[in-house]
């Protein structure tokens, strides 16, 4: 029985390059960096003093004034992206009232979650004793806040969860939104991740990892994927939401089709907390999947969104991988890493990364990766290092995370 056909209606962003889609990907085709030393804190005891942070953002234009106050940031982006992201399906207030909101749901996960207000709740506590800490601690501290705070501003009261697998978060929402319009339980899906994780405590703790660049004389040049010299990611922040719908219900209410969602993989490396499987098989089993769920050979992928966070393991055991699905013509698939301009934003990753293949799709332009002046050798694929005019067939779009944890998803044009 033909699967039941899930089409993409609306993208939202919250990133260091702002909350309007057009402009993300307008930064990003022209090779700018968004990644900056960090003032809106004291860090210069850190290791790494830099990252792809937000900044101008208000949350008061997504949330009434009192809770764009109370909320951490996470929460803030995630209403923020997810508001964005209807806006540009054509859901206004007036189409909002005109949706079956029981079979509508949401679908936003979160690395982290709140992890700015755990730290202050923490610092609170110690500080000035358990009658200080803030009744709302518990509440916004929760991976699943981010989407129930959008349903309260929507009203959606179909499936609403989140999922948390670290840097595959995203990936792993947008697959599993999908899947409840397949299985017919939801109309539309709200789907994506969020993440604030730019904080002292974020940046220590994974500079204790030694996961991080140091290069803090040259903050736009530290994200560096496939690079010989890359030393580490560089974090970055912001949400990621798509609108997914089944086809006939996009048709019937005359939403903008974006594109086509045609399937999604998942697998675990089953290997170790924080380094990826050298050998690629679980890697590997991902994009199998992903290519049987969607029901396409491989021949027909020519463009690859690749996690490539710029780590010394991580970008060529990821290289490895996909050569070991990809096994002919790889100089004609074009691969690159939007992590390059915008850093590493954990969760959120891969919805930014999702638009930004949506963009390449809908312009028919990739951008390129930056910083790569000196490639690892055996790479094979075409590495394109300002933006390049290619005819996507099908996109795919890769997120993994730490334990082990892996998703692709796959995108085309919608032809009706």
């Amino acid at each position: 029985m033909a699967k039941k056909r899930i089409v993409v209606t609306g993208m939202g962003v919250v990133s260091c390059f702002g909350t309007d889609v057009d402009t993300f990907y307008s930064k990003l085709l022209a090779g700018e960096s968004g990644i900056s030393t960090i003032t809106e804190f004291p860090c210069e005891e850190l290791p790494t003093r830099f990252g792809g942070i937000i900044r101008g953002f208000n949350p008061e234009l997504y949330l009434d004034k009192k809770q764009a106050r109370r909320v951490d940031p996470c929460i803030a982006y995630a209403v923020a992206g997810g508001k964005e992201a209807l806006k540009h399906a054509k859901l206004d207030e007036t189409a909002l009232s005109k949706l079956n909101k029981e079979r509508c749901g949401i679908l936003i996960g979160s690395g982290m979650g709140g992890m700015g207000m755990f730290v202050d709740g923490v610092q609170t506590f110690h500080e000035k004793g358990h009658r200080r800490v803030s009744p709302f601690f518990i509440p916004y501290i929760l991976t699943n806040m981010p989407g129930a705070f959008l349903a309260m501003e929507v009203g959606f009261m179909g499936p609403n969860y989140s999922i948390s697998t670290a840097c595959a978060t995203s990936n792993f929402a947008i697959i599993s939104a999908a899947n409840h319009i397949r299985n017919g339980d939801v109309d539309l899906m709200i789907c994506g991740g969020a993440e604030a994780p730019i904080i002292p405590m974020g940046l220590a703790g994974f500079s204790a990892v030694k996961a991080l660049s140091q290069r803090n004389d040259a903050p736009t040049k530290a994200s560096r994927p496939w690079d010989k010299n890359r030393d580490g990611f560089v974090m970055g922040e912001g949400a990621g939401v798509l609108v997914l719908e089944s086809l006939e219900h996009a048709l019937a209410r005359g939403a903008p089709i974006l594109a086509e969602y045609l399937g999604g993989g998942l697998s675990c490396d089953a290997h170790h907390i924080t380094e990826p499987r050298q050998d690629g098989e679980g890697v590997a089993q991902c994009i199998h999947h992903a290519l049987n769920d969607a029901g396409i050979p491989v021949s027909d992928v020519n463009y690859i969104n690749a996690h490539a966070t710029s780590t010394p393991v991580g970008d060529m055991a990821e290289v490895n991988a996909i050569k070991k699905v990809f096994v002919k013509d790889r100089h004609k698939i074009l691969m690159n890493s939007t992590k390059s301009m915008i850093g590493h934003s954990l969760g959120a990753s891969g919805g930014l990364e999702a638009v930004a293949t949506l963009k390449a799709i809908l312009t028919g332009f990739v951008h390129p990766t930056i910083n790569l002046e000196d490639p690892e050798p055996g790479i094979e694929f075409h590495l394109p290092t300002k933006a390049e005019k290619h005819h996507i067939n099908i996109a795919m779009s890769n997120s993994f995370g730490f334990g082990g944890h892996n998703a692709s998803i796959l995108l085309k044009a919608f032809n009706g």
